[in-house]
């Protein structure tokens, strides 16, 4: 199994499970939606071209224990709402472990997001992964900045990753 990811844990309402090829097609629909991507530049525009790019990159990571994005199903159905994991990052030329989440826009401002987040720092801070979480979060994103504070982050400085104006939220152990 690859490191740092939460396949079979569980939270109020969500399954952490393995995302595999055959989930494309439930994330596409994140991918079609342009507020999805609206504060991220850099990304492909064909939403096909996109969905493939992060499912390459997710079975890159597990394949190479970056952690890695779970598959988000809601409890006692097997409806995808989202992708949420710990990912090993590189910012400013340091290692760090990062809350990475997506939720299906028809999911939107449910909480799921959070609810992931939270599992998340959890199992890492349980698990001892690390002595401290990180999340990416592109400069206007608030909606995501909100998740980052609820889940009990702070603001901890504002960089460049990827050609895209940052803010870093972090929490300690």
């Amino acid at each position: 199994m690859p490191k740092y990811v939460l396949f079979n844990e569980e939270s109020e309402r969500l399954l952490f499970k393995e995302v595999t090829p055959l989930d494309f097609e439930n994330w596409l629909p994140f991918h079609e939606e342009p507020l999805s991507s609206q504060y991220w530049a850099g990304l492909p525009k064909d939403p096909i071209a996109a969905c493939q790019q992060q499912f390459d990159r997710i079975f890159e990571r597990y394949n190479n224990n970056l952690g890695g994005m779970n598959a988000l199903f809601l409890k006692g159905s097997n409806t995808l709402v989202g992708l949420c994991g710990v990912l090993i990052q590189e910012v400013d030329g340091k290692k760090e472990f990062e809350i990475g989440y997506s939720v299906l826009p028809e999911y939107w401002r449910q909480g799921f997001a959070f609810e992931a987040a939270e599992k998340c720092k959890k199992i890492a801070f349980q698990k001892e992964w690390t002595k401290s979480l990180i999340s990416i979060i592109q400069i206007d994103n608030i909606p995501s900045q909100k998740t980052a504070l609820k889940n009990g982050m702070f603001l901890d400085f504002t960089t460049t990753y990827h050609k895209n104006k940052v803010h870093i939220f972090r929490i300690n152990a």
